[in-house]
This record gives structure tokens, sequence and C-alpha cells, in this order.
């Protein structure tokens, strides 16, 4: 198995952490993890199962590529690991597919970027959406508060859209930046997820805040947003910026995004006031905890062991929960 770079430096918190503060970092002989991922030096606390949770059932949902798929399964396995029973359904789709879930009750929770909830779900332009991270998520919050739905403080990584290019590609236009393919776009092909093309974070905004109008946009499976810019079908790609490949490949580039269309957004767990009141305290208290963990760089090397190495959405929430201390 290929080794990243951020690996080793990961090993050795993880090991220092457990050394120095005498927290289990949990050892498990099936564990094909290439190393440990900590996010802090200090050991994180073990979540406790409440026998008083034994009786209550909450179904996590998440949306479909291989970020969502590992926030819901470390939220759903850190509830489980608190006395919950816990469903899953983690391929709902896009953002409105898991809103629409999640108010009719097929779900009770799923993760959603503040960003993406304010441009999609609260028509609030990108360019209009605060710079200031916790105040995005304020805002958010209050909006999905209007509507009925509890969101809970955010994990601490932001993640956003952005313009992928292949490095030659890009060294050929002579661009470096959205705003350089004003001239370009006509005779270039963009590739993104299918719901891109009516998202004002993605193709609306690209054609409305920069005026590109591309020679053609192409819908494609967000899993496969490299693999058109590798195999030449499109010149370039809406990636997202904590993608495994843009710490581990140093031929793709992301243009700046010079008027802020792709505002940075922290994922906030959303669920039913109604299954927080009947869960108790433990429900936001556990996924709270959970957050704590993922940093940027964490997130990036959850989502190489999957995209990269081909490991489970579902093995690689285990690893990182035990790997950081908070189930043995």
């Amino acid at each position: 198995m290929r080794r990243h770079p951020a690996l080793a430096l990961f090993a050795a918190i993880a090991v220092l952490a457990c050394a120095v503060l005498l927290a289990a970092c949990g050892d498990d002989n099936n564990d094909n993890s290439s190393s440990s991922t900590t996010a802090t030096t200090q050991a994180a606390e073990a979540i406790k199962s409440n026998p008083q949770n034994d009786n209550v059932t909450i179904k996590v949902g998440s949306k479909n590529f291989t970020e969502e798929f590992l926030l819901g399964e470390i939220y759903a396995q850190a509830l489980q690991a608190a006395g919950y029973t816990v469903k899953k359904d983690l391929n709902l789709g896009d953002e409105k597919i898991a809103l629409k879930a999640l108010r009719n009750s097929s779900i009770d929770g799923y993760p959603e970027y503040a960003s993406t909830a304010l441009t999609s779900f609260f028509g609030v332009k990108p360019q209009d959406i605060a710079d200031d991270p916790q105040k995005a998520v304020d805002d958010a919050q209050s909006k999905f508060a209007e509507i009925g739905l509890k969101s809970f403080d955010p994990a601490p990584f932001t993640s956003a859209n952005a313009v992928g290019m292949l490095k030659k590609k890009a060294d050929e236009l002579g661009v470096t930046k959205i705003s350089d393919l004003k001239d370009k776009a006509k005779d270039l092909t963009l590739y993104g997820s299918p719901e891109c093309r009516q998202r004002p974070d993605c193709l609306v905004g690209l054609e409305d805040v920069y005026g590109l109008k591309f020679k053609k946009f192409t819908p494609v499976d967000i899993g496969l947003r490299y693999e058109v810019l590798d195999k030449g079908q499109a010149d370039a790609s809406i990636i997202f910026t904590t993608d495994a490949q843009l710490a581990t490949r140093k031929d793709i580039v992301t243009l700046e995004d010079d008027k802020h269309v792709f505002p940075p957004g922290n994922p906030i767990f959303v669920a039913r006031q109604k299954k927080v009141d009947e869960a108790g305290p433990d429900f936001q208290s556990t996924v709270q905890m959970v957050n704590g963990g993922l940093s940027e760089k964490v997130m990036r090397e959850l989502n190489a062991r999957v995209d990269v190495d081909r490991q489970t959405p579902k093995a690689v929430a285990k690893q990182y929960l035990k790997e950081s201390g908070y189930i043995q």
C-alpha cells in the first residue's frame, strides 16, 4: 500500500499522545491502515456507552461522495458507541434530496456544509456569504432553526468547490485564476457533478459572476472528477479543496477563485428537532466530540485512504475513531 507523506507525522503524534497521556489509542490486528491519524497531541476522551440510549434509534444519512460517506460513518459509529441503535442511509444523492429525506423523517440527521445550505436552501448568493467561517455557520444554523431543524456545532475543517486543471493545461493556457478563463472558456469543456448545473456556487456562479460560457458542460459522477482530466475528456473539472489528490498529486492545480464564487464551508450535522429531544444530550455531544479531530489535513488523509488506497469508508471511519481514542 502506498504511504502518504503526512502519515509518519500522524503516527508519531498518535504514539506520543498515547505514551504521554496514557490514553488508549486502540489496537486492531485487522486494521489495514498504513498509519495513525490524530488531530492533536492530546488524547481524545473515549465515548461512553449510556444504557439510557438503548431504546433510541437514530438513522444517519449522507450525500453521495467520499467525504460525506466518511462523515456519515464516523457519526454513525460514534453514536452506536454511545449506546444508540443506529441505522444508515449513506448514499442519498445531492443536498436537496438529503434535506427532503430529513424533513420527511426518512433520516434523522446528516452532515451538510454551511455554505451549501446557505446557497442551495436559503437563496444566499455565494459572494454574500460571510468570510468568517463561524459567521457563515451561525447564519446557516439560524436559517435551519427557522424551518424546525437543529444544526450542531461544526467540524473545524472547511471544504469548497474549486476549478481544477492539469498543470500542463493551465500552463499552456497561461491561467492561474478563474477570471483568466474569460476569453478561453468558449473553447473548453468543463465537467462537474450533475447538480453543479443548477448551483450558484458551481456552474451558475461561473456563468453569472465570471461571465464564462464554456464550450460544453458535462455532468459526471463525483468519483470520476480526476479521471476525466487524466483521460483528456475535460479541460477543467469541479473538484473539492479537501480532495486527497491535491495533497498527493503535483500535476493538478486549482485556479484562484478571485471573485469568491466558491465560499468555504464547515460541515455541520443537521438533525430533526424531535429526534434531538428524544435522543437526549448524548446525541449532540457525541457528534461534536468526534468532530474535534477533523482538521483539513486529517480529512484529506481520510479521503486518501478511501479514494487512493481503496479502503471502505466504514473501515476508515473506524480507524479514525480508534486512532484518535474515541473508541477502544
